[in-house]
């Protein structure tokens, strides 16, 4: 695992030893760069955006946002396993100053309304058995934390059939493997 491009291009990202914790492959990784930056669907930049990383294990998908020049990245994390990888992947790139870490059960503890900044990209990428996707989508819509122009991107696994609010709207939804990403805002 590693980090595609920007300052720290070809940067290795430690790894879990465990196999409850699932990284962000690179090619999915990669590929949702990829729309980001082409997409014609959204308006979107990394370069000076804020960041909300849920369920951000290793960092994988942070850590490529800030190495493209993003200008601050909240990850959320509770796992005790995956944080001290977690905390060293961000010290061995030097992202303290860029980054917060927020050690807490995103379903229990999290609140959105603490966050003073709107985010111009939600990240979620939740245990595959996660069935509780819609409170946290409802809770991101209540708080109102993403930007006007923001984006949601959800990792699932392909045959995953979430139940999603109404007003979130589905802008495009690819494939890889036996992963899919999702992309979305609200109305």
């Amino acid at each position: 695992m590693r980090i595609i491009s920007g300052n720290f291009k070809g940067k290795k990202i430690l790894q879990p030893k465990d196999e409850t914790t699932r990284p962000l492959k690179d090619l999915t990784k990669e590929s949702i760069f990829n729309i980001i930056v082409h997409s014609n669907k959204f308006d979107v930049k990394i370069e000076e955006s804020n960041i909300l990383d849920l369920f951000s294990g290793i960092g994988s998908f942070g850590l490529e946002c800030l190495s493209r020049g993003s200008e601050s990245l909240i990850f959320v994390e509770n796992y005790k396993e995956v944080l001290p990888i977690l905390k060293k992947n961000i010290s061995n790139l030097n992202y303290q100053d860029n980054s917060l870490i927020i050690e807490e059960n995103i379903f229990d503890k999290l609140n959105f309304k603490i966050f003073k900044k709107k985010f111009d990209i939600i990240f979620m990428d939740p245990p595959y058995k996660e069935k509780n996707l819609s409170k946290l989508l409802t809770g991101i819509i209540q708080s109102d934390v993403l930007a006007k122009k923001g984006i949601v991107i959800i990792h699932r696994h392909k045959n995953e059939k979430d139940e999603l609010p109404d007003n979130f709207n589905i802008i495009e939804e690819k494939t890889y493997g036996i992963s899919k990403v999702i992309f979305g805002n609200y109305s």
